[in-house]
């Protein structure tokens, strides 16, 4: 490929402790936690509002925080933006849960909801304003200045050109690695089927919503490609998208939606209407860290002693996980931590990390990681992790799940119907 070297003099626009590259939940997460723990805070986000593929992916479903016999998994600042995600708009919260956890063995429905995309959008600009976190919209991030592996900064682009913040710590929840990647740490590459999805109305789902006087009834779906998170559906013969390359994400959108606009344009054009399309690339597994520790299918009821949390598989009943720290970081790259879709996960288990409460949690502990790591005057991968533990336990995180929940041999674990759009 050719080549062309340049000498570019970039303005140095301020610095903070910690930037979080990456405004979807996982960054939402990472940057309140920073910043409650007293440190000037940068969230940068390309698009124009926060939550990434959980609000302008239209992928706005909480999955399952329980283990599907009526006991609560996953809480501490998943419970927060679960719980604002529904403030202001509409909810699917099982009537089981309606009054709180009903307890082991009450009930086998578990605890998720659907809720408004973009009022949830809205509502976590509104909370980042107030825990005075300054945001960076249609801004992103253009490089990474490093010292070795100490990352001095990122350089910025956008309206204002290009420009250098300098940070303390790193944060990347891009979910795609680009901050890792740009900075040298290991990254592993993933692939992504052929699925895009968006929401429409109809005049029938107009008239149903009035019936039942729920505004949610008012949207129904629409699809480019189907594929499932197995990949079946995907169109033989088609390769599976990267999604870290200019060339595979057009690939990947153009094709979406010439397929989704070939189902529409024959339909009645006074009888529906598209009321909602997906603006970022709805990519599940595009590339991740190799990080000290990767979690597999394999640790399945394991705990680990540095665990940041425990979570529950979305798919199928009973099955737990510990998240251990090692997940989100890379020894020797003192202060860039990752969390969220961008954690090291392989197989299966990449999935169980990347979904909207894991990414939460995985966010909180690495926001709370890069203050204790400034407090300490320390490598991120040298935190003292009891303490940490003891910190997101405060929220009520349950570092490790009760060995009593293990299920007995034999027990139907059933799989839980996601629609194949997780």
């Amino acid at each position: 490929m050719e080549t062309l070297a340049f000498k570019e003099t970039i303005p140095v626009r301020g610095s903070y402790d910690v930037i979080v590259a990456g405004g979807g939940v996982a960054g939402v997460a990472a940057a309140l936690a920073a910043r409650r723990s007293g440190k000037s805070v940068l969230l940068v986000e390309k698009t124009v509002l926060l939550g990434g593929l959980a609000t302008i992916g239209l992928i706005n479903y909480f999955v399952p925080m329980c283990n599907g016999r009526g006991t609560k998994i996953i809480y501490g600042m998943a419970d927060e933006l679960l719980e604002l995600s529904i403030k202001y708009g509409y909810d699917s919260i099982p009537k089981e849960w309606r009054e709180g956890e009903p307890g082991q063995g009450k009930t086998n429905v578990r605890y998720v909801t659907r809720y408004s995309p973009y009022i949830f959008a809205l509502a976590m600009t509104d909370l980042l304003a107030r825990e005075g976190i300054t945001m960076l919209f249609d801004c992103i991030v253009a490089n990474v200045v490093m010292d070795g592996t100490h990352c001095r900064g990122l350089i910025m682009e956008s309206k204002s050109g290009r420009e250098f913040y300098g940070a303390g710590m790193v944060v990347d929840t891009t979910g795609d690695a680009d901050v890792l990647y740009r900075a040298g740490v290991p990254t592993v590459q993933g692939h992504n089927y052929f699925t895009y999805v968006g929401k429409t109305v109809t005049l029938e789902s107009c008239k149903a919503a009035v019936e039942a006087q729920n505004i949610q009834k008012a949207f129904g779906g629409c699809s480019g490609g189907g594929a499932n998170l197995y990949g079946g559906n995907h169109p033989e013969g088609m390769p599976f998208f990267t999604g870290t390359t200019v060339e595979s994400v057009n690939d990947y959108l153009i094709k979406n939606q010439l397929l989704l606009f070939s189902k529409l344009k024959d339909q009645s054009r006074i009888s529906r209407d598209v009321a909602m399309l997906p603006t970022m690339a709805q990519f599940r597994t595009t590339r991740r860290i190799d990080g000290d520790y990767t979690l597999t299918v394999a640790d399945q009821y394991r705990h680990f002693d540095d665990s940041v949390g425990a979570i529950c598989d979305f798919e199928q009943r009973d099955f737990l996980y510990e998240v251990p720290y090692r997940v989100l970081i890379r020894k020797d790259y003192d202060n860039i931590i990752t969390a969220g879709r961008s954690a090291s996960g392989d197989g299966y288990g990449w999935d169980l990390l990347r979904v909207i409460p894991p990414a939460i949690l995985t966010g909180q502990a690495a926001g709370l990681a890069a203050a204790m790591a400034l407090d300490g005057k320390q490598a991120i991968s040298d935190i003292c992790v009891p303490t940490l533990q003891q910190q997101m336990a405060a929220s009520k995180v349950m570092i490790h799940f009760d060995d009593a929940l293990i299920p007995q041999p034999g027990t139907d674990s059933s799989v839980a119907d996601n629609n194949g759009h997780i």
